[in-house]
């Protein structure tokens, strides 16, 4: 027999390591709690897990010509399961009922993938550093998702007027900020983000009167370890910092001109920087004041105020709380890498239920191929910090669509993935050249409102001390 016709010498088609990405994602996988009727053509819930995450890394246009890509590359791993639904209708609508069982089982096995292969990573200092911030996505303007994502309390809103002729112009403002917000319906997107990978760590998905400060509450149950919540001033409120804190975590938030601190209240041990959060409403309640370490810094255009619940410069250095809100950027560029590189700044799908599939096996998919990336980094013993999303996506697009093609030489999909990194030219980190077509004109925050504590708030806090 010719070598020629011999199986040993048959070569390795690209979705064989397509298969060997996701099997290694996948390991460990318990999907013993997704059950099914026994006559549905999917025969396990890891197949079509499987084909979801290739549907979210799939770059067609349609959802359903990438579920047709996903179905043929799935088949190709699997030909055991060749009986599969062929339709996306009963693909999508396998998904809408069990997405949210699939995605706590992928956030656990990922976690558990990033604890294991990455534990150098996972903590900076003595802290497991998370960022938390949200962010919108557009979507297809339909009855049903101004139903589920419209603002719900956008008709009710009332402004209140000042001064005559001022209170006039507020309202107009007002009209047309409504005007422009009711041009587009958006989902709202909270996510928790890994400082150590760069990777996300939990979401939530709402409305686009989401509250991302009610997201951060939810997800920080989840968060066994002690961690250090990094976040921007939309986050500052008694409530969510005195929850963190209860829980034995720590905040660093930064602070502008719509908060109030105290300082010299005498409820902790005081040193410069010292001042509390204790509003007047907490206060009423009897509800002790928060103490915090005030950090200021300068970014060469405007001061930036931060404030911490870590009060000992040994275990945290005013340097260390520069540095690690710094780092939070790196959440920003997480979602542009979602919105645009990985194109979901609008969602295809065109009714509500579907849109939350599509979103979540979208955050899923970049997370998996993002965290088998840093494996082959890893292997190569390249800085995971020069991880290229763009280029990443690439590499599993390009096998996606060459699946049946026998593998060139280099070209193999753990090849790419370690090309997979961003240049060393120092960019900057200055925006304002940046021409974004929906560009915020916000101003930045201003200072913190710090008072000197009042006598009956000092007898207050005394009290509570004792």
């Amino acid at each position: 027999m010719s070598h020629r016709d011999s199986t040993d010498c048959k070569p390795k088609l690209n979705f064989e390591y397509l298969r060997t990405a996701i099997n290694w994602l996948l390991k460990g996988a318990n999907f013993s709690t997704v059950r099914w009727r026994s006559d549905c053509t999917w025969r396990t819930a890891r197949l079509l897990a499987v084909a979801a995450l290739l549907w979210a890394w799939a770059d067609e246009k349609l959802v359903g010509d990438r579920f047709s890509t996903a179905r043929r590359i799935a088949l190709a791993m699997f030909p055991q399961a060749q009986k599969v639904a062929g339709t996306y209708q009963a693909f999508i609508k396998l998904l809408r009922k069990w997405t949210p069982a699939f995605v706590l089982i992928l956030q656990h096995t990922l976690r558990q993938r990033m604890q294991t292969d990455f534990a150098d990573l996972m903590m900076i200092g003595k802290w497991i550093l998370y960022g938390v911030d949200g962010s919108r996505v557009n979507l297809p303007r339909t009855k049903d998702m101004e139903q589920a994502f419209s603002a719900s309390k956008r008709k009710n809103k009332k402004v209140k007027g000042g001064k005559k002729g001022k209170g006039q112009k507020k309202k107009q403002y007002a009209k047309a900020a409504d005007a422009k917000k009711a041009n587009s319906v958006t989902m709202w997107i909270t996510t928790l983000w890994h400082f150590g990978t760069g990777l996300p760590w939990d979401w939530r998905l709402g409305a686009s009167d989401s509250s991302e400060r009610a997201h951060w509450l939810e997800m920080m149950k989840g968060v066994v370890e002690r961690a250090l919540f990094v976040a921007d001033a939309g986050f500052v409120g008694y409530e969510y910092s005195s929850a963190a804190i209860s829980a034995g975590h720590q905040v660093l938030l930064r602070v502008g001109s719509n908060v109030t601190l105290l300082k010299k209240l005498g409820y902790a041990k005081e040193v410069d920087g010292t001042v509390y959060l204790w509003p007047n409403k907490a206060a009423k309640k009897g509800q002790p004041p928060l103490v915090f370490r005030l950090v200021v810094a300068h970014n060469g255009k405007h001061p930036i105020y931060l404030i911490t619940s870590i009060l000992s410069t040994r275990d945290l250095s005013d340097a260390q709380v520069l540095e690690a809100y710094q780092r939070r950027w790196g959440i920003e560029l997480f979602y542009r890498h979602l919105k645009q590189t990985f194109e979901m700044h609008k969602l295809r799908s065109t009714s509500a239920d579907s849109a939350y599939v599509e979103m979540n096996w979208a955050l899923l998919g970049l997370w998996s191929m993002a965290l088998y990336a840093l494996r082959e980094l890893r292997q190569k013993g390249i800085d995971p910090n020069r991880l290229s999303f763009a280029k990443l996506i690439r590499a599993f697009q390009r096998i996606m669509r060459d699946y049946l093609h026998p593998v060139e030489q280099k070209k193999k999909l753990c090849d790419l993935l370690r090309e997979a990194v961003i240049d060393e030219y120092q960019r900057s980190n200055s925006k304002t050249s940046r021409d974004y077509p929906r560009k915020k004109k916000e101003s930045p925050p201003g200072a913190p409102n710090i008072q000197g504590a009042t006598k009956s708030q000092i007898q207050l806090a005394k009290a509570l001390n004792e």
